[in-house]
C-alpha cells in the first residue's frame, strides 16, 4: 500500500507542476517534496486519535491539492462522480443554482429562470452560509453542489446573507424542471426582444427558430434586437459559440488559450446572420458569466452589438473532466477564454459600452458583491499586455467605458427582468431606436 500511495502521489505532484517545488527545479524536488507527504501520511496513519483509512488520506490529499490551485478545480468522489453520469434519474432534482467558492462561502452567481431557487426570491450575489443547518464554509464546489441536490419533492432549508441585511431563511422544494434557454416576444415599437438564460445544445436551434418567428409575425417590421444575457450564469461552450455565431458573418467568435502561449486556438465565424444586420443590444450585468460572457465580448469586439448594464461577473475558465477509474474524477482548469481582439474577461469582466443601472432595485456597495477575480484562488491575469498581444498577434481594443469598473452592482432578481419597471430594458430600447435611425432602418 505503501508503494501505491508514493506512485499516486508523485503522479499527482508532477501533472499539477510542482507546485510545492516551484522554488526548486527538476525531479529531485517532487522527490524531496514526497518524501515529506510520505512522513506526514506515516504521522497521521500511526498517531491520530482516530485510525483514518488510506483512501480516506488519499482523497483527502488529492481534494486538498485541486482545493489549492483555484475556485474552480476540485476532486470528485466516486459516489458523486456516478451520480453526475446517471442518465434520466427522475428521482434526483437540484434548485437551479450556479454557484462558486468565496473565501470557503458558497456564493450565487445566478439562479436559472423559472427554477425552484429563482421562484423561491434567491438572487445573485446572495451568500449560502448553511445548507439545511449545515454549516459551508469547509465545502468545496462539487460537495456544495452535491448537498444543494437531492431527491424530487424534497425540501431544504437555506440561509443566506444579502448584502448588509441580516441572516435569510428560505426553504425551498427540488423540482425536475427544464431550463428554457430562449424566450421571445415583440416589444412596442416592433423591437424583438430574446431573452437567453443559458446554454444547451438546443439554445442555438430555438434562438434562429425566434429571431425568424419574430420576423414572420404579421404587421411586424422589427428595427432590432434586444438580446438579454443578464443573470445567464453560462452553460455550454459549443452552444455560446453557435449563439454568438447566429449575429455574425465573419471574423472570429473567442479565442482560446491554455497553459502554453502557443496553445492558442481562434474559433471563426460561418457565413451567415440571422438578424440580417439589424442592430443589436445586448443587456449585460453581474449575473452575465462564463459563456454568456463569450456571446457579449464577441459581438461587442466584432462591432456587431451595444453592451448595455453593468459590468459583467469576470470569469472566463474552462473545465476538464477527468476521471480517475474507481476513485471519482477531479475537475481541473486547464483554459480560459477571451474576446476576439484578446481581452481578457477572467477576473476583469466586460464594461458595458452604456451603464445603466437598475431604478427600481436595490443596491449593493461594491465591498458586498464580490466578483470572480476576489474569490480565493481566482486565476489571475498577470500576462504584461505587451506580452499577450505578442502572443496572440493582435492589438487590445479600446474599452469604451473604463469608469464602470467602479460602478456598484445591483442585485437584479431574474422575474424583476422585462417587466415594465425594468429601466435596463427601457433605455436598450431607447438605444436600440437610435440605431435603428442612423442606419437606416427604423420602419
Amino acid at each position: 500500500m505503501r508503494k501505491l500511495v508514493t506512485a499516486v502521489v508523485l503522479i499527482a505532484l508532477l501533472a499539477s507542476g510542482g507546485a510545492f517545488a516551484q522554488a526548486k527545479s527538476g525531479k529531485q524536488a517532487g522527490y524531496e517534496q514526497l518524501n515529506l507527504f510520505s512522513e506526514a501520511y506515516d504521522r497521521i496513519r500511526q498517531d491520530a486519535v482516530e485510525p483514518v483509512g488510506e483512501g480516506k488520506l488519499i482523497s483527502a490529499a488529492i481534494a486538498g491539492m485541486l482545493s489549492g490551485l483555484d475556485a474552480h478545480s476540485g476532486y470528485i468522489s466516486e459516489a458523486a462522480f456516478k451520480a453526475m453520469q446517471t442518465p434520466g434519474n427522475v428521482d434526483q432534482a437540484d434548485l437551479g443554482l450556479v454557484v462558486t467558492i468565496d473565501n470557503g462561502q458558497l456564493k450565487v452567481i445566478s439562479p436559472q429562470d423559472r427554477s425552484p431557487a429563482a421562484l423561491a426570491g434567491v438572487k445573485p450575489g446572495d451568500l449560502i452560509f448553511s445548507i439545511d443547518k449545515e454549516p459551508v464554509y469547509d465545502l468545496s464546489l462539487g460537495e456544495a453542489e452535491q448537498k444543494l441536490r437531492g431527491s424530487a419533492g424534497s425540501e431544504v432549508e437555506l440561509t443566506l446573507r444579502r448584502g448588509n441585511e441580516g441572516p435569510i431563511k428560505i426553504k425551498i422544494k427540488r423540482q425536475s424542471y427544464k431550463l428554457e434557454t430562449v424566450a421571445a416576444r415583440v416589444e412596442p415599437g416592433n423591437i424583438g426582444y430574446l431573452r437567453v438564460a443559458g446554454f444547451d445544445d438546443a439554445t442555438q436551434t430555438a434562438l434562429a427558430g425566434a429571431i425568424e418567428d419574430l420576423k414572420q409575425r404579421p404587421g411586424s417590421k422589427l428595427i432590432g434586437f434586444i438580446l438579454d444575457l443578464r443573470n445567464n450564469p453560462g452553460g455550454s461552450f459549443n452552444a455560446a459559440v453557435a449563439v454568438a455565431d447566429t449575429f455574425i458573418d465573419k471574423g472570429d467568435i473567442v479565442v482560446v488559450k491554455g497553459r502554453k502561449s502557443t496553445n492558442v486556438k481562434r474559433v471563426a465565424a460561418t457565413p451567415g446572420d440571422a438578424a440580417q444586420g439589424l442592430p443589436v443590444v445586448v443587456l449585460i450585468n453581474g449575473g452575465t458569466a462564463r459563456e454568456a460572457e463569450l456571446v457579449a465580448g464577441c459581438l461587442q469586439d466584432n462591432h456587431r452589438a451595444v453592451l448595455l448594464g453593468t459590468k459583467s461577473f469576470g470569469e472566463s475558465s474552462i473545465e476538464s473532466l477527468i476521471p480517475l477509474p474507481g476513485n471519482g474524477a477531479i475537475r481541473l482548469t486547464t483554459a480560459r477564454f477571451m474576446t476576439p481582439t484578446g481581452r481578457r474577461i477572467q477576473g476583469k469582466g466586460l464594461d458595458p459600452d452604456l451603464t445603466v443601472l437598475p431604478l427600481k432595485l436595490a443596491t449593493l456597495p461594491q465591498g458586498d458583491r464580490r466578483r470572480e477575480a476576489d474569490l480565493r484562488g481566482a486565476l489571475k491575469n498577470t500576462d504584461p499586455i505587451a506580452q499577450n498581444d505578442k502572443d496572440l498577434g493582435v492589438r487590445p481594443a479600446s474599452r469604451a467605458n473604463p469608469s464602470a469598473r467602479a460602478d456598484p452592482i445591483p442585485s437584479v432578481a431574474t422575474d424583476e427582468m422585462g417587466s415594465a419597471s425594468d429601466e435596463q430594458l427601457s433605455e436598450g430600447e431607447d438605444v436600440l431606436r437610435g440605431l435603428a435611425l442612423v442606419t437606416g432602418r427604423a420602419g
